[in-house]
């Protein structure tokens, strides 16, 4: 009977090495941060990548003493990337029912609230989301608006326009060519100041979104194959510049 006992035990001795080393490896892997351009949150200025939601990032960064390079780019790609690699830190994303289990979520960097807006001057007004269906709505590939959209049975090409630039959903909803457009707030009112509009001229919330987002705001969160430990110690930094008035002084400054 002994021989067997050995066997065993020698089985599960090699498993946990294996194991070990297999951690090992993920662990040595480089962390890889990706984002897309979402103004006031990320964003590129003078070929720096600033933004409410990198400076928390930066700020997180330097609380746990680590240095990783931010990489901008669209967000389907930086979507992809954060599905399908391991150690991957992705942000400003938005945390909802179908994304909980796809990744390991670190906490809210920018508070957030999407609504549909419509023209003023276009006599749209909504009183559910089943009343959008018969509108031509701007969506921006893969976020977190459009998949929403899709999730309540919106079909793209039908009654959904998707594009891969926020700016060219403004542009195409100020120039008439969607009824609506599906955007967070703060986003919605930089683009259009930043072409040198007035907001309230151009554009009018015509719904609320609230169910969109599981807690209000934009997230950091790391893909699946990132060792837990990481990702604590992400949400530990969170934590201390939370405590320490750093995330606050930087929402000030750009809320």
């Amino acid at each position: 009977m002994k021989q067997p006992v050995c066997t065993y035990m020698l089985a599960r001795l090699m498993f946990a090495v294996l194991a070990c080393v297999a951690l090992r490896a993920v662990a040595d892997e480089p962390l890889r941060i990706v984002t897309e351009e979402l103004p006031p949150y990320n964003m590129t200025e003078d070929g720096r990548l600033t933004g409410m939601s990198t400076e928390v990032v930066q700020a997180v960064l330097k609380a746990i003493d680590m240095q990783a390079d931010i990489q901008s780019m669209p967000w389907a790609r930086a979507y992809d990337i954060a599905l399908n690699n391991e150690n991957v830190l992705i942000y400003s994303i938005t945390r909802t029912a179908e994304r909980e289990k796809l990744f390991k979520w670190v906490g809210v960097v920018a508070p957030m609230h999407w609504y549909l807006y419509a023209k003023p001057d276009s006599g749209i007004r909504l009183t559910s989301l089943e009343d959008a269906r018969q509108f031509q709505i701007a969506t921006l590939k893969q976020d977190a608006g459009e998949q929403y959209l899709l999730a309540n049975g919106f079909k793209l090409g039908q009654n959904l326009q998707s594009n891969n630039k926020y700016i060219y959903n403004y542009e195409k909803f100020k120039l008439g060519r969607v009824d609506l457009w599906i955007s967070i707030e703060a986003n919605a009112l930089y683009l259009a100041r930043q072409a040198g509009d007035k907001p309230d001229e151009v554009m009018m919330q015509v719904l609320s979104l609230p169910d969109l987002g599981a807690n209000g705001g934009l997230n950091m969160a790391f893909s699946r194959q990132t060792p837990d430990a990481l990702v604590e110690r992400f949400r530990q930094g969170l934590a201390s510049i939370q405590r320490d008035g750093s995330y606050a002084r930087i929402a000030k400054k750009w809320l």
